[in-house]
């Protein structure tokens, strides 16, 4: 496909809100939409509505893909591919959003998960240029973790589900049961934004800054960290989120990481924690970025790396709706 004529449509489909999003061959932003993720026939009717006029304004799109909250089926072979599976988001089970979307857009598409979306982005304009190997994490709603390994996002047989994973309690935390309905106190169960609340009473930013709960926060952050050290050995660690925002909480996941890590392995005593641990820089779009970087290698089989050149220009406001990089 000629990709001088190319129109790309994406989707950032997270628990709160869905960016819809038309770019041009450049990345460039025609149109785009917030959509609130409240039930699935009112959020994916909104975006359907959003496409349809689309198309129907600018012309056929080239390519579409999707990046979403999850668990997801992304094995092609695998006959809910295309699905949110088992979410703990009620309503959101079972949710098939290509099959939902293809008949609409009418274009060869592609999903992935909203965080590897995110690193993608974060690749191209953010903490990740330059890099080939690094992780993005994400701890808000969820906790979820995005991969690049050799410049691409990392699949596999399905996506990782690094939120999900079980570390040794923090000190002081033994009673709390934690909140993931799958496995109560996984790394999410403990550690995500309503486990916070659910153990504390308050919203996470609203517990004052010398408060016992950070350190409690940052313990768990610190174990995910090194269990991706240990076993990715990314060149950079990227975490982002509502959680992250609280004041010196990278420095207390950098002074936990240190002291998890323990000095092994000389490599590891080299990290410069400052670097290592890093602040996302992409933007609140990052994830739409990335679903449209997602789009344009659908459509040309190649990562669109002279969208790195310009900065893909976003509208400073959206139109609201209550319903390798190689």
């Amino acid at each position: 496909m000629q990709s001088e004529n190319l129109l790309l449509g994406a989707i950032e489909a997270g628990g709160t809100k869905f960016l819809c999003g038309i770019a041009d061959r450049d990345g460039h932003i025609i149109r785009q939409q917030r959509i609130s993720t409240t039930v699935p026939a009112d959020t994916l009717g909104a975006a359907s509505a959003f496409f349809a006029q689309a198309g129907a304004d600018l012309g056929p799109l080239s390519a579409f893909s999707i990046g979403s909250f999850g668990p997801l089926s992304l094995n092609p072979v695998a006959g809910d591919y295309g699905c949110i599976t088992s979410t703990p988001k009620v309503g959101w089970q079972d949710v098939d959003l290509l099959g939902h979307f293809s008949p609409i857009v009418g274009a060869p598409m592609a999903i992935d998960t909203d965080v590897n979306c995110a690193a993608v982005g974060e690749r191209l304009f953010g903490s990740g240029q330059g890099l080939d190997t690094f992780c993005y994490v994400t701890v808000g709603t969820g906790i979820g973790v995005g991969l690049l390994i050799d410049g691409a996002p990392h699949g596999g047989a399905n996506h990782p589900e690094v939120g999900h994973i079980r570390l040794p309690r923090a000190a002081g935390d033994d009673l709390f049961p934690g909140i993931c309905p799958f496995h109560g106190d996984c790394l999410e169960g403990l550690a995500c934004g309503p486990a916070m609340r659910a153990r504390w009473g308050v919203p996470a930013e609203q517990l004052p800054p010398d408060h016992p709960g950070w350190d409690i926060e940052a313990d768990y952050l610190a174990g995910l960290c090194a269990t991706l050290s240990y076993v990715v050995r990314p060149d950079r660690i990227i975490i982002g989120g509502g959680v992250m925002e609280a004041p010196d909480m990278y420095d207390r996941v950098r002074r936990a990481l240190t002291i998890k890590l323990a000095g092994y392995d000389a490599s590891m005593r080299s990290l410069q924690m400052d670097d290592y641990i890093a602040v996302p820089t992409a933007g609140a779009s990052a994830g739409l970025t990335g679903a449209l970087a997602l789009a344009y290698r659908t459509a040309t089989r190649q990562w669109p790396m002279h969208w790195s050149v310009g900065r893909p220009s976003f509208p400073a406001q959206s139109s609201l709706s209550g319903a390798a990089l190689a």
